[in-house]
């Protein structure tokens, strides 16, 4: 065998080796690559579910409320509703609310702090939007804060809603025994409550607020909309920080 032949044959079994080496590297980034494809997936699907609580599950009744705020079919806010702030003030907040979705309890701190400035030019006005698929507990948490209104008014009803966001850890995590809690802690008289809410009475009126919001548009919580002189200009679309809900009901003051 001359050495040119057996210099050839090295040479050939020095490259297949390094073919072997550059394909196993190649197998070793791509199972690196697709393990960090499944991480990353996993980090947003465990993101969805922790932040869960806003959107219902859409049907064909749905609309987007992107045909324009003049196209929104919002049922006209009357004395008998959950009013806060100045009751005759011609731009009105109107807001479709969960008590268990986490971003309704922090929009409710926001528009508190919106009230402290704005109370005295604008009204905030309640309305029930309890999601069943999302947050099973809503429903009679929103029939409790009527129990509370039918003892002691517009005053025990934001009393006993406001309580009940501050320590709902949303998300279904309130616990039922809490909402007699909230209600000594309201002042109302308790077996007077119980009866109440044990009864079911105020379900029609749940019913009907989340009837007029699905006719608004809404799809999730919270959803709420700037009103002037009976008419809607804006939206609050989920829960804006306090700054951009600030802007956005400035403008409609002008």
């Amino acid at each position: 065998m001359t050495i040119l032949t057996i210099t050839k044959i090295i040479m050939e079994e020095k490259i297949e080796e390094n073919n072997e080496i550059a394909l196993n590297i190649n197998k070793n980034n791509n199972n690196q690559q697709l393990a960090g494809a499944i991480i990353i997936a996993g980090l947003f699907i465990a993101g969805a579910i922790l932040l869960k609580g806003s959107e219902r599950p859409v049907d064909q009744k749905d609309t987007e409320n992107d045909l324009g705020v003049e196209k929104i079919e919002l049922t006209q806010v009357s004395k008998n509703e959950h009013i806060l702030g100045n009751p005759k003030a011609s731009v009105m907040v109107v807001e479709y609310s969960d008590t268990e979705c986490p971003f309704c309890k922090s929009f409710h701190a926001t528009m508190h702090r919106v009230m402290e400035r704005k109370g005295g030019e604008i009204a905030w006005v309640y309305r029930h939007y309890p999601i069943p698929e999302l947050h099973k507990k809503a429903f009679r948490e929103a029939e409790a804060t009527e129990c509370a209104w039918e003892q002691g008014g517009n005053d025990a009803f934001w009393k006993y809603t406001n309580r009940l966001f501050t320590i709902t850890p949303s998300n279904d995590g309130l616990n039922d025994t809490d909402l007699l809690d909230i209600a000594k802690y309201t002042g109302l008289d308790i077996k007077a409550f119980n009866t109440c809410l044990d009864s079911g009475k105020f379900k029609d009126k749940v019913s009907a607020d989340i009837e007029s919001g699905n006719n608004a548009g809404v799809r999730g919580t919270p959803s709420s909309f700037i009103v002037k002189n009976g008419k809607v200009v804006d939206t609050i679309p989920g829960a804006l920080p306090f700054e951009s809900t600030l802007e956005k009901i400035n403008a409609a003051l002008k």
